[in-house]
């Protein structure tokens, strides 16, 4: 099993959150979140599915998101190095809150934990290895 490194981690999630951006910019372009009322509500839907779509389902069924795939690297289980599903992706980006409030340290850990993981990944028992 190698490893990820902290850098193509980062970049990775970098190009997830770019995909999420044009998202929301084509919403923003197209005016669906204009409309208000059910125009507002769709807007929020396609915004989600897109996300979930991507981080959720691809991230959780292969163990590469997009950003992921581009890096060439993949999440997994720690230990029978499988896909972790849908589900345990959805709750593993629920769980990056804990890198969060902790100064942000949580998203640093990887740089010297022996597992490079974070927070998140030493939760839900997933580490990020080269695909």
């Amino acid at each position: 099993m190698s490893l990820a490194g902290w850098p193509a981690r980062a970049a990775a999630f970098i190009v997830d959150l770019a995909l999420l951006g044009i998202v929301l910019m084509l919403v923003r372009i197209t005016g669906l979140a204009d409309g208000g009322g059910g125009l507002a509500k769709a807007a929020t839907v396609v915004v989600i599915a897109a996300h979930g779509f991507n981080r959720w389902y691809l991230g959780g069924k292969s163990g590469q998101s997009l950003g992921r795939r581009l890096l060439g690297i993949k999440l997994v289980y720690e230990r029978g190095l499988l896909p972790i599903g849908a589900l345990q992706a959805f709750l593993r980006d629920l769980a990056h809150v804990a890198d969060t409030v902790v100064f942000y340290i949580g998203w640093l850990f990887p740089l010297w934990d022996a597992k490079k993981q974070t927070f998140a990944d030493k939760i839900t028992s997933t580490v990020v290895v080269k695909a």
